[in-house]
């Protein structure tokens, strides 16, 4: 069996995390749904939900968006068409650009 990877986030991560994370708890009891409730709404288990209101950064994030959806946390913007408008902006914006990030690699010209 595979040890398993020790991992460090940066403080700004760590926070954005539990910042996500209150929110998402805080919007359920707001609304009084139960770990259950939105567990079954999810399709995970309610040790996953658990994990993800104590800001574990090992959740999927797509479980984490879809969980914030659930429970009325808005994530970027809450009009969906400026979602759409702006994911149409990136999408221009990286066909303009190069497909692969490579280091350049400078040949030293010592000849003297």
């Amino acid at each position: 069996m595979p040890k398993s990877i020790i991992r460090t986030y940066s403080r700004y991560t760590e926070e954005a995390i539990d910042l996500l994370a209150k929110l998402i708890r805080a919007a359920r009891l707001e609304k009084k749904m139960t770990t259950v409730d939105v567990a079954e709404r999810a399709g995970i288990s309610r040790g996953t939900l658990s994990r993800i209101e104590k800001a574990d950064p090992k959740c999927e994030i797509g479980t984490v968006f879809e969980v914030a959806k659930i429970v009325g946390v808005s994530l970027f913007d809450a009009n969906p068409r400026q979602i759409a408008m702006h994911n149409k902006y990136i999408d221009e914006k990286l066909s303009l650009l190069p497909m692969n990030a490579r280091k350049v690699v400078r040949s030293v010209d010592d000849d003297f």
